[in-house]
């Protein structure tokens, strides 16, 4: 927990009373000591591009943090909606030499951030947003010349174009809540997420971005303003920008909150939380009311479009519970996300998926009686960085499932020296969430009585108690993923699920 913030001093330590920290359904607090409120009470709140998409989504920001204003909130932001992808676009379009096609993009990008921006009252004269977002649109202008002419596009500047999403977003938010009557502070996530020189990819490093972020954020909070921070984005030692991919917001807020020891880390997106499964593909998906950090990790890896993986690790290393909320629906409970693992009468809490799987089978008799033979097989796959998912192995065959496919042709030249292999196309992950799922009796009849007209192609479970996970042709995935909801679903523990 954060020690004693200096303001503390100046509440009367003997008054107690009872607050309720709420906005719709959600209660951070209630009844505390006054004197010890500024040390137990704080959150970050994370904002997703569709929650900062355009002037009525940031005016909903400002009312959600307005209403949590006493809980020391920590805003941290991505781009506003579809940005990142469009200056993805804008610096490829310039390195392949299509200048003017390359300038229009990038005149209609500023466009919508002034419209955005002066629809809030905000860029509409000399103030220093508009002076921010002229030098930013001013560097991009740089990028675009030096891109056209070099007619390459690194891996460096690529970070150095796709920050500007979430640079522009945070400078018109913290004008945003300033209007509102919410003292608030814009943050430079570059001095604080310190990284390696994975550019496109970065991996922040735990200890200095810790001491960094807690170095620049604790003296605005104790000034008793809001910290406005970039998601997604840090830099290298070396001051150098970098991202932390795609999804990195998230990350961020998980960083920022474990760094600064919250009480809670909130996930604003355009979802009412974590469902049973995709709503888009079973409209009668029901919202998961709580689940634990590893089933929620075990989701995410395997498809669930809610949250980054990575956003979970830094919370539970600090125990910091998740919230998952949905910024056009503040009233909403969203789903929470813990540390423990509560009841429950299912014994799914929800089925994820994954596409564009590719399956790599290697087969050698040479395998009978060996030992090192996976080693060998899965130094390949180290050498090209390509991360495995599923694995089956049999006495002369090993099956895997692989969801990057850029080096796969080097890496099948490389296993064809130890055996015969086959890759199987179009493939995809289903895989079935719950505590305790290997122990619990009856699941897999469940499961392949309801798959019982799909071919299934990869089948493991004994390497994890909370998840059964399969791969079956992507052509059958929506069957599959409806006919396994309509099976474990039927009726539902009213306590986890709503």
């Amino acid at each position: 927990m954060c020690a004693p913030m200096q303001i503390a001093d100046q509440r009367p330590s003997t008054v107690f009373l009872s607050e309720e920290l709420s906005y719709g359904k959600i209660q951070l607090f209630q009844t505390v000591n006054k004197a010890e409120f500024w040390d137990l009470i704080m959150i970050v709140c994370k904002f997703g591009g569709t929650s900062v998409q355009d002037a009525d989504a940031m005016m909903r920001l400002a009312k959600i943090i307005g209403a949590q204003r006493d809980a020391q909130p920590v805003v941290v932001s991505s781009a506003m909606g579809k940005t990142t992808n469009k200056l993805l676009e804008l610096a490829r379009t310039a390195s392949e030499g299509r200048q003017q096609e390359a300038l229009d993009l990038l005149a209609s990008l500023q466009d919508n951030h002034l419209k955005e921006a002066r629809k809030l009252g905000i860029a509409v004269s000399e103030d220093w947003v508009a002076e921010k977002i002229d030098t930013y649109f001013k560097e991009m202008l740089d990028l675009v010349h030096g891109l056209s002419a070099l007619g390459e596009l690194t891996p460096r500047v690529t970070d150095a174009m796709a920050s500007y999403g979430e640079r522009l977003s945070t400078a018109i938010l913290t004008q945003v809540l300033e209007n509102q009557g919410i003292p608030s502070q814009l943050m430079d996530a570059r001095q604080c997420v310190i990284t390696d020189d994975n550019f496109v990819n970065a991996n922040p490093l735990a200890d200095e971005t810790e001491a960094a972020i807690v170095k620049h954020l604790r003296p605005v909070l104790e000034e008793g303003k809001v910290p406005v921070f970039q998601g997604f984005i840090g830099s290298n030692r070396e001051g150098i920008t970098t991202t932390i991919g795609r999804g990195g917001s998230d990350h961020s807020a998980s960083l920022v909150g474990a760094a600064l020891e919250a009480d809670e880390i909130q996930i604003w997106t355009d979802v009412d939380g974590i469902m049973t499964t995709d709503p888009r593909m079973v409209p009668e998906a029901h919202r998961v009311k709580e689940i634990s950090f590893n089933e929620a990790a075990e989701l995410a890896y395997f498809g669930a479009r809610v949250l980054h993986p990575a956003t979970i690790l830094p919370a539970v290393r600090k125990k910091i519970p998740v919230r998952v909320l949905n910024s056009s629906k503040p009233d909403q409970e969203g789903t929470i996300i813990t540390n423990e693992t509560q009841p429950c009468g299912n014994p799914v809490k929800a089925i994820a998926y994954k596409k564009g799987v590719t399956i790599v089978n290697i087969a050698s008799t040479r395998m009978l009686m060996a030992h090192g033979f996976l080693r060998k097989i899965f130094e390949i796959f180290d050498h090209y960085k390509v991360s495995v998912d599923v694995v089956a192995t049999s006495e002369v065959s090993v099956s895997l499932s692989v969801d990057e496919t850029s080096a796969l042709g080097d890496i099948v030249t490389n296993l064809k020296k130890i055996g015969e292999v086959k890759v199987e196309g179009s493939q995809a992950i289903v895989c079935c969430v719950g505590d305790n799922l290997r122990n619990i009796a009856g699941v897999p009849h469940i499961v392949f009585s309801a798959l019982q007209n799909i071919d299934i192609h990869m089948i493991s479970q004994g390497a994890s108690s909370i998840n059964m996970t399969f791969v079956i042709s992507e052509d059958h995935l929506p069957e599959a993923v409806r006919e396994l909801h309509a099976s474990l679903f039927r009726k539902v523990d009213p306590r986890i699920f709503e």
